[in-house]
């Protein structure tokens, strides 16, 4: 079982969490003028990499808040967490 570090609670078993997938995409402003594919794209298209990947995630049983997390989806080692607006941390190879 992973442990994964709350920002704010600490240290917690991953039973705790729900991931919300890849994080840092940002949600376009003028919705209005996107095309259907456009708008399909920013929904459902994810990169799916090998190693580094940033993702969302909630800290579901606990203060309910989300945040950052920087994981290797090779390993599954976390590397980091850290809140939603504060700067990612800097890693060698880390294209977040």
């Amino acid at each position: 079982m992973l442990q994964i570090n709350c920002p704010w609670c600490g240290p917690r078993a991953e039973t705790e969490f729900s991931c919300g997938g890849e994080g840092g995409i940002v949600r376009p402003t003028d919705t209005s003028s996107m095309t259907d594919v456009q708008w399909g794209d920013y929904l459902f298209m994810r990169k799916n990499p090998k190693g580094m990947h940033h993702e969302q995630w909630r800290h579901s049983s606990g203060c309910g808040r989300w945040f950052n997390l920087l994981r290797d989806t090779v390993s599954y080692r976390i590397h980091d967490t850290w809140k939603i607006g504060e700067r990612s941390p800097e890693l060698p190879g880390n294209d977040v």
